[in-house]
């Protein structure tokens, strides 16, 4: 459309995992998204689809980036794109159905977001049919195909033009209305600190909350792309030293920390204690595992082996899986999970839900179990089997090396006659603990976590472990 141009020099590492991700202005630009988009186009057309939903969170290149992205699906046939504008990443999945002329399917969209990543990344999230977003081998194949495709448009040198049709739609009330009606509180009123570390949620956790009698405790609550006061990750427990401090000072019964799509979520008990997502997924089983028929109980990889007591002891049947947002929202769907938990932040509800991971909503789930009853947040726990683990240890490894490293790690395992699971990288399994070495899917990584009955045996375990990185 003149504005932009198509580029055949794409650095094929920005395509990752579970989306494209890269900083902005090296690796990803406006140029980029534009070829990205023609692509884009192209390709749901390919598949039958001529509809597709974009969004974008409040990174200051979101909008560039949009803009650029949308011109080239314009350009690319006769697509509709619709425009959902700044929204957050639930949002952004509740859209693709919410808007789709069959509810229960997912319409083919992309979301303009890097996630928790530092303020200088920017990516896609990408779906190009029902599933939802892709990941692995989906996402090398679109690789494949964006360079096909744009070599035979730059070698024809064809002048593209604007053929699709552009609608934008705002969708706050509709997802707000959704929010509001799978939420029933108790009479008991809850004081939370709500961290939204000035990330997308911002823009509308204020009105989510305010929607029920909580007593609401904002902080970081502006958007700012910035992310001035600590980095958008509630996972990492650094990160929620303010929230600690402000459950504890305003003496609160729960801190609820947001990442910078909204999408995951990070627990504080009154205590200023966290609760991983692990420990918060006992607390939804202990309340929901009497509730529905289907007692079988997704967390990925990394979770603690408390939870899988637990999910035994409520007379559910654990189901462990492999890590990652797409991997683990395609499982929900496609075996009817009621509940799916990952040690990230990620956490699904699929009983009165959509099946949408949504940080916000998943602290409104725990406040409303506080809600009716006389228990602190921290004695919810009370009873669950104790472990000692790590938490997630990352280590650099380039891309190439991460995978050597896995398969020496296996072999190992094997040849010692160890019990292993290979969903996810290799988790070695004994009887007073578990071993867990993955590749990452979003950056060059390796992931590793132990845990054991005690203190020393986790500690021997990581110990043997760790000699392979050394």
């Amino acid at each position: 459309m003149g504005k932009y141009k198509l580029i055949n020099n794409i650095n094929p590492n920005i395509f990752r995992g579970y989306d494209i991700r890269a900083i902005y202005g090296q690796d990803l630009n406006e140029d980029i998204a534009y070829t990205i988009g023609v692509s884009y186009g192209k390709y749901i057309l390919k598949k039958g689809y001529n509809r597709c939903v974009i969004g974008y969170d409040n990174r200051a290149s979101s909008i560039p980036l949009c803009d650029a992205l949308v011109s080239g699906i314009l350009c690319s046939g006769n697509v509709e794109v619709i425009l959902l504008g700044l929204v957050t990443t639930p949002m952004y999945y509740f859209a693709q159905m919410h808007l789709n002329t069959n509810k229960k399917e997912i319409m083919p969209g992309i979301m303009i977001t890097a996630s928790h990543n530092p303020k200088e990344y920017n990516g896609l999230k990408i779906s190009f049919d029902n599933f939802g977003n892709a990941c692995g081998q989906m996402i090398q194949d679109f690789r494949i195909f964006v360079e096909e495709t744009t070599n035979e448009l730059i070698n024809s040198n064809v002048s593209l033009e604007k053929v699709g049709v552009l609608k934008e739609e705002n969708i706050e009330d509709g997802y707000l209305d959704l929010v509001k009606n799978s939420i029933n509180l108790g009479n008991r009123k809850i004081k939370a600190v709500v961290d939204t570390a000035n990330g997308t949620a911002s823009i509308i956790a204020k009105k989510m909350y305010e929607m029920f009698d909580i007593d609401l405790i904002p902080l970081y609550i502006e958007s700012d792309s910035d992310f001035p006061n600590h980095h958008p990750d509630p996972s990492v427990e650094s990160n929620n030293a303010d929230l600690k401090k402000a459950v504890i000072e305003k003496k609160a019964d729960i801190g609820i920390g947001i990442d910078g799509d909204g999408d995951r979520v990070g627990i504080i008990d009154e205590n200023g204690n966290m609760i991983y997502i692990d420990f918060y997924a006992i607390i939804i089983w202990r309340d929901l595992m009497s509730k529905i028929e289907n007692k079988r109980a997704l967390f990925d990889v990394k979770c603690s082996k408390s939870l899988q007591d637990e999910i035994i002891k409520l007379g559910g049947e654990p189901v462990c899986y492999r890590t990652g947002n797409s991997y683990m929202k395609a499982k929900m769907r496609e075996e009817n999970f009621k509940f799916g938990s990952e040690l990230s932040g990620h956490v699904w509800f699929n009983d009165k839900w959509l099946n949408i991971d949504d940080g916000l909503y998943a602290g409104l789930r725990l406040i409303e179990i506080l809600s009716k009853t006389d228990k602190k947040l921290s004695e919810l726990l009370d009873g669950v089997n104790k472990y000692y683990s790590t938490p997630e240890i990352i280590i650099k490894s380039s891309d190439n090396e991460k995978f050597e490293i896995i398969e020496k790690v296996k072999k190992y395992c094997i040849e010692k006659g160890y019990n292993i699971n290979e969903i996810d990288g290799v988790r070695a399994e004994f009887e007073n603990g578990w071993a867990l070495v993955r590749a990452s899917n979003t950056g060059p990584n390796i992931t590793v976590r132990f845990e054991g009955k005690t203190k020393e045996e986790m500690e021997n375990i990581q110990n043997e472990f760790m000699t392979f990185f050394k």
